[in-house]
């Protein structure tokens, strides 16, 4: 009976470790869930510095634009084709040549 109770005991220490370690490396809150979660907030950590260089871009291209004509003038060239008067538009075409044999 000695031995019996002492085997009961190991038994039920044996089956709350493995209880813990259970809810230790799968459970609801566990290891894997953790290092998920640190992987998910680096990888939004990286959207957002990308964010913050994209801001950062505009709001120096907002400030350029309010407080320089160069800016806008820029900005018509590029986006509206701006051209002034005795000014001599080139374009140069980055296309690759094609010669067909028909």
């Amino acid at each position: 009976m000695k031995y019996f109770s002492q085997f009961m005991l190991l038994a039920l220490a044996v089956v709350v470790l493995l209880g813990l370690q259970y809810q230790y490396w799968l459970g609801e809150n566990g290891h894997f869930e953790h290092q998920k979660l640190l992987t998910q907030i680096e990888e939004q950590q990286r959207l957002n510095d990308n964010q913050v260089s994209a801001n950062n871009l505009l709001r120096t291209d907002v400030h350029d634009l309010k407080n320089g004509l160069e800016a806008v003038e820029e900005h018509a060239r590029l986006d509206l084709g701006l051209i002034k008067p005795n000014e001599t538009f080139v374009q140069i075409s980055t296309a690759p040549t094609t010669h067909s044999r028909y």
